[in-house]
C-alpha cells in the first residue's frame, strides 16, 4: 500500500469532508503518496491545494454512474497515478468509484462508510458489497447496523468498526480567537449544515422554552444551508433577535467551541458525532436527544445529558439547568475531554486504519 486516493466529490463541506482531508493528512504525513479527489468547486479540494495534497477535479452525481465518460477519465487517473487504494465515503461515489477501482486492479477498494441510514439490498449493491469491495468500514456501531440491516444473511463480508478520529494536537496548537458573543448570557452553541436532519428548526421551540422560564441564555448557530432563510424568517416572527442568532458558515471550529458555555445537538440522525466530540474535546457539556449513534458519545450525567428525540421541554429543562449551576458544566465537560482524548485520537484511528488495510 502506497499510493492512496481519497475520492469524495460531495458539493459542501461536512464533517465528511473533513474526515478526508484530515485522514489524508496524516497518511501523507506517514510516508504515503496520497490523492483527493474531489469538485474542484469544493472547499475539500481548496483545503486539499493548500495543504499540499496532490488532487484530481472530478465531480459525481447521483446518476453519474450512467456516464461512461466518468468511469473512463476516473480509470485512466487511478492508472497514471498508479493508485492501489482507495476510500470512498459517500453513496453517490461508492458506484462508479468502486467499479472504475476493480476494473483498474486497485487491490483495496475501502468504503469507510459514516451515514447512519439503511443501505438498499439492490442486486448491484449485493454484488459491490460482497464481491468488489475489499474493506466495509463503519464510523460506529449504529452506522454499522443500519448498513447492513437490510441485507440480512445477504452481506457476506464483516464490516468492522472504526470510530472517526480528531487531531488533538493540532486543535491543541490552534490559535483561539475568542468571540464575543454576549457576556452577560451563557452561550448555547450548535454546529452543522442547516438541514431537516441536523434539526435546528427545534431552537424556535427551545428558545421560546427557555425565554418563558427567564433563563439568561443566547443560542449561537454555526453553519450554512437551505432551511437559513426559514430559519431567520422563524427568528423574526417570534421576536428572538436577541436569543438565536445565525453565525453562517464557521472555519474556526475551534475558537467556536471556546466561545461557548454549553453544546447542543438537535440531530435527528448522526453516523457519529463528530462536532460532539469536538465539544467535548473543547470541555463543553453536551445535551442531545438519545438518537443513532449519540450513545456512543455521551453518557447522561458524565459528560452531557441525553434526553428523549423531540422532547423539548426536557431538553429544555437540561440547558436551563446547565445554565445556572457552572460546577456542573466544568465536571461534564472535563470528563467529556478526558473520554474523548481516551476514544478519538487520530493516530490511533490511522494505526487502526493501516492494520485493517494491512489484512
Amino acid at each position: 500500500m502506497k499510493n492512496i486516493c481519497f475520492l469524495n466529490t460531495t458539493s459542501f463541506w461536512g464533517g465528511g469532508e473533513k474526515i478526508h482531508f484530515d485522514y489524508a493528512s496524516k497518511f501523507k504525513e506517514r510516508g504515503y503518496t496520497v490523492f483527493i479527489a474531489a469538485d474542484k468547486r469544493n472547499e475539500l479540494y481548496s483545503r486539499a491545494n493548500k495543504a499540499d495534497i496532490d488532487t484530481f477535479a472530478l465531480r459525481l452525481k447521483n446518476l453519474s454512474f450512467l456516464n461512461p465518460f466518468k468511469y473512463i477519465r476516473l480509470y485512466r487517473f487511478f492508472k497514471k497515478s498508479k493508485i492501489d487504494t482507495v476510500i470512498i465515503s459517500t453513496s453517490h461515489d461508492t458506484k462508479v468509484g468502486v467499479l472504475t477501482a476493480k476494473l483498474a486492479g486497485l487491490k483495496r477498494i475501502v468504503l469507510y462508510r459514516a451515514l447512519a441510514a439503511p443501505v438498499k439490498a439492490s442486486k448491484i449493491n449485493q454484488y459491490l458489497y460482497n464481491n468488489v469491495i475489499t474493506h466495509l468500514i463503519a464510523n460506529s456501531l449504529e452506522t454499522k447496523r443500519t448498513m447492513s440491516m437490510n441485507f440480512g444473511n445477504r452481506l457476506k463480508r464483516n464490516i468492522q468498526i472504526i470510530y472517526q478520529g480528531l487531531d488533538f494536537e493540532e486543535m491543541s496548537n490552534r490559535k483561539i480567537n475568542r468571540h464575543s458573543f454576549d457576556s452577560e448570557k451563557i452561550i448555547i452553541g450548535n454546529a452543522g449544515r442547516l438541514t431537516i436532519q441536523k434539526g435546528q428548526h427545534h431552537f424556535i421551540e427551545i428558545a421560546k422554552i427557555l425565554k418563558k422560564k427567564s433563563v439568561n441564555f443566547k443560542i449561537v448557530i454555526a453553519g450554512t444551508g437551505e432551511l437559513e432563510e426559514q430559519l431567520l424568517k422563524e427568528i423574526k416572527i417570534n421576536e428572538l433577535q436577541n436569543e438565536v442568532e445565525l453565525l453562517g458558515f464557521v472555519e474556526d471550529m475551534s475558537s467556536f467551541m471556546e466561545s461557548i458555555d454549553i453544546f447542543a445537538l438537535t440531530s435527528e440522525w448522526e453516523g457519529f458525532g463528530y462536532v460532539i466530540a469536538e465539544a467535548m474535546f473543547a470541555r463543553k457539556p453536551v445535551v442531545a436527544f438519545n438518537i443513532t449513534s449519540n450513545p456512543e458519545l455521551v453518557k447522561t450525567g458524565f459528560n452531557g445529558y441525553l434526553v428523549p428525540f423531540e422532547d423539548l421541554e426536557l431538553f429544555s429543562e437540561k440547558l436551563a439547568e446547565l445554565t445556572k449551576n457552572k460546577e456542573i458544566r466544568e465536571t461534564l465537560g472535563s470528563q467529556g475531554c478526558k473520554f474523548v482524548q481516551e476514544n478519538f485520537s487520530l493516530d490511533n484511528i490511522i494505526d487502526q486504519f493501516e492494520e485493517q488495510l494491512a489484512s
